[in-house]
């Protein structure tokens, strides 16, 4: 198994590190446009690989994309970071460009990759992905709905004063601060609805500091966060290496499932070694259908900008 990661930024490290730690791949590389900085962080992880217990071979390069060459699954981190006050669709200008050269770049050398895409406005930069390179729709992700089920699952524990591994919840739509469905309905607690536990008024803060999950983050460090996008990366890069067969929130093009066509947004699917292997269609309430239209009109409002 051979995964590239585009951008060796804060995302991209952590994306390459915890990959490697967890020892599924047998080489990952990492690729930059700055002179140099893939390779020293490509050698800076390197020299854990003895005090962290792994045999993942990582290699840095500098905008080769030769050394890419036949890559199982390919991450695109690029483009630029969020800063406080800014929202993700003000991104599209920079990254539309940036995303749309790597996609073409990483296709062109490995033409039956998986591409999992992380760069803000995410959900867009999927569908960009898909319309500039062809791909079959099980072959490009986006990350968004992983990782801010992570963030989801964290506030409901943080609300329960229990182990997050007691927690299951799931977050659907748009990856915005706007547009992302908490299901606290279906939310659970060791299989017990996590209603049985907090009040409306509880679970309602629960929602609303997830939704702005990555705002708060951006706001207190000032700039995107990289720990929980790594790992909801390489948990996904694990699932797809292992052939899990595990089930991810992830933004995929739809093509009639939930009613929408044309547009990347965030469902649950099941990830293994072909990348998406079925999407899972869960009944919605009324109240949740409602939203996830409104969160549909929001992705392709930005995807319109791209024209």
């Amino acid at each position: 198994m051979k995964v590239t990661v585009v951008g060796a930024g804060a995302v991209g490290a952590s994306c390459a590190e915890y990959i490697a730690i967890k020892d599924f791949a047998e080489e990952v590389v990492l690729l930059d446009i700055k002179e140099g900085f893939a390779e020293g962080k490509a050698m800076d992880l390197m020299q854990t690989a003895s005090l962290m217990s792994f045999d993942t071979k990582i290699t840095g390069t500098t905008n080769d994309y030769s050394k890419t060459a036949n890559s199982d699954v390919a991450v695109i981190t690029s483009g630029i970071p969020r800063k406080p006050g800014m929202t993700r669709e003000e991104l599209i200008g920079i990254n539309a460009g940036i995303v749309k050269t790597v996609s073409e770049n990483l296709v062109k050398h490995s033409p039956n990759v998986i591409l999992i895409v992380v760069s803000n406005p995410m959900d867009t930069m999927a569908y960009l992905a898909h319309k500039v390179t062809g791909l079959p729709k099980n072959k490009i992700i986006g990350m968004g709905g992983a990782l801010d089920s992570a963030r989801f699952k964290y506030r409901l524990a943080e609300a329960l004063e229990c182990p997050q591994s007691d927690v299951d919840g799931m977050v659907l739509g748009m990856h915005s601060d706007t547009g992302m469905i908490p299901l606290t309905r279906l939310a659970t607690r060791n299989s017990v609805p996590v209603s049985n536990f907090l009040s409306n008024d509880r679970l309602a803060q629960v929602l609303e500091d997830t939704k702005v999950g990555g705002a708060t983050l951006t706001k207190l460090l000032g700039t995107s966060a990289w720990y929980a996008p790594g790992a909801a990366v390489s948990s996904m890069v694990q699932a797809i290496a292992c052939d899990q067969k595990k089930m991810f929130p992830c933004s995929v093009l739809l093509d009639g499932e939930y009613g929408m066509k044309d547009l990347c947004i965030g469902v649950p699917v099941i990830l293994g070694k072909n990348g998406i292997e079925s999407i899972v269609e869960i009944p919605l309430s009324e109240e949740e259908k409602e939203i996830m239209e409104k969160s549909a009109v929001a992705v392709r409002d930005v995807n319109a900008l791209l024209n």
